[in-house]
């Protein structure tokens, strides 16, 4: 059985926990608590030297850390990575845009207030988040504008790893109410029969 190394109120690590219940993967998941260090112990940095969640324990005790790699290998061979390789590169493309576009505005504004309770010496940066937030959500509006996923016409991991974050942008102080494709999305992600909901 595989097990998991993570904290279901970080994106990150909730994007694991929403595949792994949508194809019904049997695991263990063992919460971290990133606040009061515990990625940092002796023994959580044998399994990843970058001191970062999520991590996955194979069978064998392998380890594979960074989240969406760690989608790539759940959903091989599954629907939710296409077949055909120009596909499969859009999906790459979304999940790269989701790392270096996306998440480190939405997800650290968030952190900022949510994690952290918006320290007063934090609250520039913060501020300073909104504006490369509302451009990626506005790139992902153009594209759900015309089509009802991120890739192809069905649901992938490129949605799976931009849902996570974008489900609760408002806690970064992303007011999503104009982004309607968007709120479409989400809704369209909730209705799956697996879903696995952020806070249980």
């Amino acid at each position: 059985m595989y097990k998991v190394y993570g904290d279901l109120q970080s994106g990150n690590c909730y994007k694991i926990k929403l595949l792994m219940s949508y194809l019904e993967i049997e695991h263990e998941w063992l919460h971290v608590d990133i606040l009061a260090g515990e990625t940092h112990s002796d023994e959580f940095k044998k399994m990843n030297p970058n001191t970062r969640i999520p991590v996955l324990v194979l069978n064998d005790g392998s380890t594979l850390t960074e989240s969406n790699a760690i989608l790539n290998f759940l959903a091989a061979g599954t629907e939710f990575l296409p077949a055909d390789h120009f596909l499969r590169a859009q999906v790459l493309q979304w999940q790269f845009f989701e790392q270096y576009s996306h998440e480190p505005y939405i997800a650290t504004a968030r952190y900022i207030n949510k994690y952290l309770g918006m320290p007063i010496e934090r609250r520039a940066e913060f501020d300073e988040k909104q504006a490369g937030g509302h451009k990626a959500l506005a790139v992902m509006e153009q594209r759900l504008t015309k089509a009802d996923f991120l890739v192809g016409d069905a649901l992938t991991i490129a949605d799976i790893s931009l849902y996570a974050y974008t489900h609760v942008a408002h806690e970064g102080g992303f007011d999503l109410g104009s982004y309607a494709a968007i709120e479409r999305w989400i809704r369209r992600i909730e209705q799956h029969s697996n879903y696995f909901a952020m806070n249980g």
